[in-house]
């Protein structure tokens, strides 16, 4: 019996990550998303679809433990200096936030004529957002470092903060027998404060002594484990305190941001973080009651309409009062729009407390499941119909009758080196750039830079190309770097035009398009370095010089070469590290190639 039950148990495992495998790449190929597929795919193998599992909620159990390596790792990039940098969009954007949605949401419910206990709990459930969806979603748009992917990284730590004081809410709204005394509620939240105290001590003092410890010994295994140990236990004192498991772990990363094993936690948790995350999406998706739904598909519907609208309409206005451009403060609402995995703790927690019963909860449940299984379409929907938006370029400046010594196209981290022994000469130099948060943070630092394209002509002159005594190209795009010196050399012939390149071959097609001068981004830099590695093996410094400038003298004569017979023409100047040997088999394997082609080729055509 024991065999088969092992047997059974070994058998679901493998439908649960057969169908996370299969459903995450191909929802993701399709342009739907990884968690949408996790949704489905938890749907198809849960109790209303095959019917391979029929209890969702513990599977949920341990997936939450994704979640909270996820809030780990995203406390990793978090250094306590940033994060104090972020305090005023977690108490104030985030405090906001909470507050208008709690208030909004809580009048659906009396509009509909239901007691207050209920719709206040119903309606707060509904304003803690998914973390782990939105979460997800912004690493996918690679938007978790932007500022309004920080944003709202703020704005779900303060929900995360919140739960303690808002489970105490539901037992004041409790008729019931069980609600707290005041002296149990102000215990608790000595209890919450007193857990966080301990473990902000723990890690300042404890916590890189001990993995100094573990390192010294040697054995990789034993590090995996304590991270491990580091995340689960710093979850299960935060949820012991009351606070919630997501927090703990999120200060546990925060702590150890500036460890000199950040990378290597992060390393190690990495794979148990995605694969527990996807547990946690396919256990939502098995937890959709189709008969509850059915039962009560008409509150139900009516509860994700509402509740989604009004919500996504709060957080956009909210946005837009703290003066959020329109764009960021529309795709904040869809993406916020949800309810999240903590309003089943709190509709839980009331329930407990008799503020709702279990028909209730079981309906509340679904609305927070269906609007989370929502958010990846509405998402796809918004990214589709929404048309690429113009850069908001309210409060910058446009060249307009510009005059300067130097015309400087692009202010990236190359060009604002180049500019401060040109400026401690006294020369004057008219900037222009077309990354508008990179214009407002390069003002914070003294620089006045205007918004403009180089590549067009009237931007050209405004911003003083005519009257420059120079004009420096020094844009990422290479594609627009070259056609920006095109246009500018054929509009001042006169005029010495300096461009930064990407590479070698960039270099010859800037050369080619009429640079006066070029340099490869990474050519001094590297030399430097080549000359210090030599220093370092043993070599005396004039042997070191010699080399270096022997290789820029063949480094000339092979761009020469290039110039006229294309990159692969000063091949034979380069110093390879291949054995003959090793050449010869590569180019063997090349003219293998080279015929199997032609062959191929001759086949494919009509005899």
């Amino acid at each position: 019996m024991a065999a088969e039950a092992y047997s059974s148990d070994l058998a679901q495992v493998v439908v649960l990550l057969g169908a996370g495998v299969v459903a995450a790449p191909l929802f993701k190929r399709a342009g739907l998303g990884s968690v949408l597929g996790y949704l489905a795919a938890g749907l198809a193998i849960g109790p209303f679809g095959l019917g391979v599992f029929s209890d969702p909620q513990a599977i949920l159990h341990v997936a939450e433990l994704g979640v909270v390596m996820f809030l780990f790792i995203i406390g990793l990039e978090m250094q306590p200096s940033r994060l104090w940098g972020m305090r005023k969009d977690i108490f104030g954007l985030g405090a906001f936030q909470v507050i208008a949605c709690i208030a909004g949401l809580t009048g659906i419910g009396l509009a509909f004529g239901f007691p207050f206990g209920p719709s206040f709990v119903a309606g707060t459930g509904f304003v803690l957002t998914s973390t782990a969806i939105v979460m997800q979603m912004l690493q996918e748009r690679n938007a978790l470092s932007t500022l309004k992917g920080q944003r709202i990284v703020a704005i779900l730590l303060f929900e995360d903060l919140a739960i303690v004081p808002l489970l105490a809410l539901v037992t004041l709204v409790s008729t019931g027998e069980a609600t707290a005394t005041p002296m149990e509620r102000w215990t608790s939240i000595g209890i919450a404060i007193a857990a966080v105290a301990a473990l902000i001590l723990a890690g300042r003092y404890l916590l890189n002594p001990f993995f100094r410890l573990l390192a010294a010994s040697g054995a990789r295994e034993v590090m995996t484990a304590a991270a491990l140990l580091v995340v689960l236990g710093s979850a299960l004192a935060m949820q012991m305190s009351g606070l919630s498991m997501a927090m703990g772990a999120f200060l546990a990363g925060v702590l150890l941001s500036e460890s000199s094993f950040r990378h290597q936690l992060e390393a190690d948790i990495e794979p148990f973080r995605g694969i527990l995350l996807g547990l946690f999406f396919l256990g939502v998706g098995m937890a959709i009651d189709l008969a509850v739904i059915a039962a009560n598909w008409q509150i139900v519907v009516a509860g994700v309409v509402c509740y989604m609208i009004l919500k996504a309409l709060i957080i956009y206005v909210v946005a837009r009062l703290l003066r959020t451009c329109h764009s960021e403060s529309f795709e904040r609402a869809v993406l916020m729009a949800q309810g999240g995995e903590f309003a089943f703790v709190l509709y839980a927690a009331a329930m407990s407390e008799g503020v709702i019963d279990a028909e209730t909860n079981a309906i509340l449940t679904a609305t927070v499941i269906i609007s989370m299984v929502l958010t990846p379409l509405i998402v796809i929907l918004h990214d589709r119909m929404t048309p690429e938006q113009e850069p908001d370029t309210e409060g910058l400046a446009l060249p307009e009758n510009v005059e300067g010594s130097v015309l400087m196209i692009g202010f990236g981290r190359f060009g604002q080196i180049v500019s401060q022994p040109l400026l401690a000469r006294g020369y004057t130099l008219s900037i222009i750039d077309k990354d508008v948060e990179f214009i407002r943070d390069a003002g914070d630092f003294g620089f006045k830079v205007f918004y403009g394209d180089g590549s067009r002509i009237d931007i050209l002159h405004a911003a003083g190309a005519d009257t420059a005594k120079a004009i420096l190209l020094m844009v990422d795009d290479k594609e627009a770097a070259i056609k920006t010196a095109e246009i500018i050399k054929e509009e001042f012939p006169l005029v010495p035009l300096l461009a930064r390149a990407y590479d070698r071959g960039h270099a010859i097609d800037l050369i080619h398009a009429g640079v006066d001068y070029q340099i490869r981004e990474t050519y001094e830099s590297a030399l430097t370095f080549g000359r210090e590695v030599l220093h370092v093996l043993g070599e005396e410094p004039e042997m070191a010089d010699q080399l270096v400038e022997e290789f820029r003298s063949v480094d000339q004569e092979r761009f020469a070469l290039e110039l006229v017979g294309g990159i692969y023409a000063g091949r034979s100047l380069i110093r390879g590290n291949a054995s003959p040997a090793d050449l010869v088999a590569a180019r063997t394997a090349q003219e293998r190639e080279r015929r199997a082609a032609e062959q191929a080729e001759l086949k494919e055509q009509p005899s």
